[in-house]
């Protein structure tokens, strides 16, 4: 089964926050005749969207015309702030949560499911210097400071800052392919954090 993954970007979101799952997943796929991963990146609409540091992404769809999605990656950055106050990504980010069978927010992403109410009496992780801003938006959730990720709930993963998005995505590729294929992928992308 081919999983559609749909990777949120926004203004001022975190180079390696997508930058780094959005490899693990299609380099997982590319070297298994790209029958594994379709992995995109969406926007409130498809104009440029300028990341942290000023790299322009382009969008591969909107809200508008976003497939259905097998996996949802949200995004960090300090544009996390901004999202707080937008009720229409918000809006978006809830619906599709509930309809996406596996969740993860990379870093300060972990932010948005805290709004959104997903991480309350749930253990998350996110960017060391977030989880006081956390307590404030989750007081009841479960801080695992000392983790790169953990599973939230069902379906629904958070992990900490910036290069551990790259971590969670192998756990999720060697959970849904196997040990094989994630170590392959580790392989050709010379990483040597996936079970050192």
């Amino acid at each position: 089964m081919k999983r559609v993954v749909g990777i949120l970007i926004f203004e001022d979101v975190e180079v390696l926050d997508f930058a780094g799952p959005f490899e693990v997943f299609s380099v997982a796929s590319q070297l298994h005749d790209n029958k594994l991963f379709d992995v995109h990146l969406i926007a409130k609409n498809k104009e440029p969207v300028i990341a942290v540091n000023g790299l322009s992404v382009n969008p591969n769809y909107s809200f508008e015309d976003t497939p259905s999605l097998d996996i949802l990656i949200i995004s960090g950055g300090s544009g996390t702030r901004a999202l707080l106050e937008d009720t229409y990504i918000l809006d978006w980010i809830d619906k599709s949560c509930d309809r996406t069978p596996l969740v993860m927010s990379i870093c300060s992403g972990a932010r948005i499911l805290a709004r959104l109410g997903f991480l309350d009496n749930k253990p998350y992780c996110t960017h060391q210097g977030v989880y006081n801003h956390m307590s404030e938006l989750v007081p009841s959730g479960k801080p695992q400071y000392d983790k790169r990720f953990v599973q939230s709930g069902d379906g629904l993963y958070t992990s900490g800052g910036i290069s551990a998005g790259i971590d969670l995505s192998f756990h999720i590729v060697e959970k849904l392919h196997g040990e094989g294929v994630a170590k392959t992928t580790a392989k050709y992308m010379e990483y040597k954090g996936f079970k050192n």
